[in-house]
């Protein structure tokens, strides 16, 4: 929800955009010049007095919200209270990471037995939680940054460590489009970010992929799961013959 602050912040942006003085602003108003002056010096005012200026500036309260909304800064990472609220329900993780993929209310309900209801109540949730704003007619804006990555000892990648990962690995890697490479080498520590850089490089052109390819119908597209990983790390069974 936006703070009156912020409110008042974007619309002083609204009054430069469209050139409107306080002068004109206080003539609409019915107000003295100083008494707008001194009011948004403050940056804060009841809702009603908002209203009144986004009425002044022809804009509707609801289009400034989302103005605000818009403005905020992206999520880089969530808080363990925040993933442990996502990890809670099994349902409510599959629509998360439905969302972080960007899928419609429409897409999820065609590939999840999952009632309309239900799903709705979720993204109500993810909403609540903080990943997403949720919009009119059930639509959403995603409030987690590109670069966004779930903690790396937190209750989702806990999760899909004990849930996941041996099924990821089980799998033979052998079907069109698919592959395992493992390569082991020792390189300079210096030269180690600049690999990490490449791959965080390649995780980003799969997501701008699959955002570009969402225009495409069902049976043109294929769910995959790219995993890129790098450490420095010995096979326990190795590590136990060293000297």
């Amino acid at each position: 929800m936006s703070t009156t602050a912020d409110l008042v912040l974007a619309l002083k942006r609204e009054l430069k955009s469209a050139r409107m003085s306080y002068a004109d602003l206080a003539m609409a108003l019915g107000l003295a010049e100083s008494s707008v002056k001194r009011m948004l010096a403050k940056g804060d005012m009841p809702l009603s007095r908002i209203d009144a200026i986004c009425r002044a500036l022809k804009l509707d309260f609801a289009d400034l919200a989302r103005r605000v909304a818009d403005a905020q800064p992206l999520l880089a990472q969530l808080t363990a209270e925040q993933e442990r609220a996502v990890v809670a329900d099994k349902k409510l993780l599959l629509v998360a990471i439905c969302v972080l993929s960007q899928w419609t209310l429409e897409q999820m309900l065609a590939s999840y037995r999952l009632s309309e209801p239900e799903c709705i109540g979720y993204l109500a949730q993810l909403d609540r939680i903080g990943i997403i704003e949720l919009r009119p007619l059930n639509r959403y804006r995603l409030k987690l940054a590109k670069a966004f990555r779930w903690r790396p000892h937190g209750p989702v990648m806990d999760y899909f460590r004990d849930n996941a990962l041996l099924d990821y690995f089980a799998g033979g890697f052998d079907g069109a489009g698919e592959g395992l490479l493992l390569v082991h080498g020792s390189v300079s520590r210096s030269l180690a970010p600049s690999f990490l850089e490449r791959m965080q490089r390649v995780a980003q052109d799969f997501a701008n992929a699959h955002l570009a390819d969402q225009k495409l119908q069902d049976k043109d597209r294929e769910g995959y799961t790219l995993l890129l990983a790098m450490r420095s790390w010995e096979f326990e069974a190795f590590a136990a013959l060293r000297r």
